[in-house]
């Protein structure tokens, strides 16, 4: 019904589960069947005057918490209640086991416990960590407190699974922004940012949790004052090249796209030009070349490190030979001790590879979603960044991130808001097509080989939807003539035909169908638009018509038919077409007589509008269908389930769009009438 809209992408809902490690070496209570018996046997054991104990008693929750089963054992025994204070306890041990607690919690629990979380005032004791742990690291003290291993960084540890907290709970519940607002939670994780240098992964958990926080988010924009301004313009402009730091640059571009208003205007060029250069770093990455190599080197990695253990317990056999055994009792080789007694440090370097590949996808799936946010921003300020499509900071960017020979996409694209011509002049299309492939199968393999691995598949896959939706946008916003015209069209209308039927079977994945309709119908509406003649054939159409109509998902469902109405306007054109307009007519009548869902069915009239609103063809194929009495007949019913599904089911804009479809199919009953009449006369 109309063209299809962009889509907006909110920043990821969730942080991931946080490590979780059991004091003591114990391992945590299995769940007990339905989870009730270890859930009061722990809470309880929250209280114990020992602080191992506590930690144990946390370390357990956070890790029978990652099963979804087992929160609401927990949710009766009011835990939140319970974990709050331990936020503050005298151990930093207990401190840090109850954040990753509570992080785990409100990771899995979803919207719902993270509301249940802010109601039970779990924001004052930990907007008090927050402050206790920034203070601790602008006097560089750790407090009386004492760590357990020496070497580790405890408030900072403490500081990640707390901040991952906050960005869970204020990424689902507005009274927990207000609170960030509220009591200066800005300035307290900007100083946790400037950590970054050392400690990289505290500083991406800052950056999760201010873009969530700087989203439609008014009353914060005034705390970003000339020093925030300064410290996220230093990370944006570091030249650190691991992954972990191109996702962190990433997430910050993205926040600073949230507060673009409180940019001064004298550097709003350069600071787009800034961020546009970033996405552009994260997505010329291969992410398939990037799992091949970092496969190869975790391979080498454990193969150096097996070789040297081995050679380690060779040493070790021939000292215990000749070593008196009280001297040895009197101070264990110091290698062993680590082995023994500091596993959870060896953890992060065991997974590094794995690390490295997740932070790529992660950055490369967040460029996506905010660029889409570009396309399809309505911020009236918008209009304050039109100068930046020809302002001479855009020209030098382009110099710099435009390889020659790269292919017509790699055009300036011509959008119609200035903001968009701006970011679309500064980025590399070519890109953004080239991630709307499937994952390289050699990538997929190595994978598939291996269980901590194979998670990266569907991450690979979210990039590449995301990536179809990115194309999706910019068809939408943007100017044939810009895009490289009718041949670079044709190109990319027969790359997503390939995507969706050079496969063995139909592609099955709601996630990717969506997005790949929502691709092929901007691109056919595009092409359509300047009489472009399309690739498709009708067998492919009604191929993946057909199978798309019978998905749960509703925007599938509009997006198929939507196609069909496309092509089928086209076609009615074209000499000869009747047979497959009879083809198209009748599949459209059954959707819209039979499709659960009013604006499917709606989307369906109007694509029957379009394929049969003019044409000797398009006539003849509605006599042989007979298409006016199925109207005629279908029209009362139409009003009908308008009445009875209409109020509460759908939102005021679909309403009002189905009120149109309503009024249009009168119009076009009456439009066929007349042509019929004219026939007989």
């Amino acid at each position: 019904m109309g063209k299809s809209k962009t889509r907006r992408f909110r920043s990821a809902p969730f942080s991931p589960a946080g490590p979780q490690r059991a004091a003591s070496g114990e391992e945590p209570a299995g769940d007990g069947g339905d989870g009730d018996s270890p859930a009061a046997e722990l809470v309880e054991k929250l209280q114990h005057p020992s602080a191992d104990v506590r930690e144990f008693a946390c370390a357990s929750i956070s890790k029978l918490l990652q099963q979804k089963h087992t929160i609401p054992a927990f949710l009766q025994r009011d835990v939140v209640r319970c974990l709050g204070p331990l936020l503050l306890d005298q151990s930093l041990a207990v401190r840090e086991t109850a954040a990753g607690a509570l992080r785990n919690l409100s990771a899995c629990g979803g919207f719902e416990v993270c509301d249940d979380m802010v109601t039970k005032d779990i924001m004052t004791p930990l907007v008090a960590l927050l402050k206790e742990c920034s203070a601790g690291l602008e006097t560089n003290e750790v407090s009386p407190m004492k760590c357990k291993d020496a070497k580790k960084n405890c408030v900072e540890d403490i500081a990640n699974e707390a901040v991952n907290v906050l960005w869970n709970v204020c990424e689902c519940n507005g009274t927990a922004v207000s609170v960030f607002n509220k009591e200066g939670c800005l300035d307290v994780v900007l100083q946790y940012l400037k950590k970054f240098s050392t400690n990289v992964d505290l500083a991406i958990s800052v950056a999760h949790c201010l873009q969530a926080v700087t989203e439609d988010n008014p009353e914060l924009l005034s705390s970003f004052n000339a020093s925030a301004h300064q410290i996220l313009e230093y990370i944006l402009l570091s030249q650190d090249n691991t992954m972990e730091h191109i996702l962190l640059r990433t997430l910050l571009a993205g926040c600073v796209w949230n507060i673009k208003d409180t940019v001064p205007s004298s550097i709003q060029a350069n600071t787009i030009n800034v961020i546009l250069k970033i996405f552009s770093e994260s997505l010329v990455l291969d992410a398939g070349e990037t799992v091949i190599q970092m496969k190869e080197t975790e391979i080498q990695r454990l193969k150096l490190t097996a070789e040297a253990e081995a050679a380690e317990d060779v040493g070790d056999a021939l000292e215990n030979a000749i070593v008196n055994e009280d001297e040895e009792m009197e101070e264990p080789p110091q290698g062993k001790v680590k082995r023994e007694n500091d596993v959870s440090d060896l953890l992060p370097s065991e997974k590094w590879e794995l690390k490295q590949v997740t932070a790529l996808l992660m950055a490369q799936q967040t460029a996506l979603e905010i660029i889409v946010n570009m396309c399809c921003s309505e911020d009236p300020s918008d209009d304050e960044w039109e100068e930046l499509s020809s302002s001479d900071e855009s020209d030098l960017f382009m110099e710099n991130s435009y390889d020659e020979g790269s292919g017509q996409l790699m055009s300036p694209l011509c959008l119609s808001a200035e903001v968009h011509a701006a970011l679309m002049n500064n980025l590399i299309p070519k890109k953004i097509l080239e991630k709307t492939s499937f994952p390289s199968s050699v990538a997929v393999d190595i994978c598939m080989q291996s269980p901590s691995w194979k998670p990266i598949i569907r991450k690979m896959n979210t990039v590449q939807c995301r990536a179809l939706m990115c194309l999706h946008s910019i068809l939408l916003v943007s100017d044939v003539d810009c895009l490289g015209g009718a041949p670079t069209l044709q190109s990319l209308a027969q790359h997503l035909s390939q995507l969706v039927f050079s496969q063995p079977e139909f592609p099955k994945h709601t996630e990717f169908l969506e997005a790949v309709t929502s691709a092929m119908r901007a691109l056919l509406q595009t092409m359509a638009s300047k009489n472009i003649s399309q690739c498709m054939t009708p067998e492919q159409l009604m191929t993946l018509c057909e199978a798309g109509i019978h998905n749960s998902n509703t925007s599938i469902r509009v997006n198929v038919v939507s196609i069909l109405g496309i092509a089928g306007s086209v076609l009615a054109k074209v000499d000869d077409s009747a047979e497959t307009l009879k083809m198209i007519g009748k599949f459209l009548l059954e959707v819209a007589m039979k499709d659960s869902s009013l604006v499917v069915a709606g989307e369906a009239l109007d694509a029957l509008f379009d394929v049969f609103a003019d044409g000797k063809e398009a006539e003849k194929a509605a006599l042989q269908i007979k298409l006016l009495p199925a109207l005629k007949e279908f029209q009362p019913v139409f009003k009908v389930r308008m009445r009875k599904e209409g109020k509460g089911q759908y939102s005021t804009d679909q309403l009002c769009v189905l009120d149109n479809v309503k009024m249009n199919l009168r119009r076009f009953i009456v439009y066929q009438e007349k042509l019929q009449g004219r026939k007989t006369t």
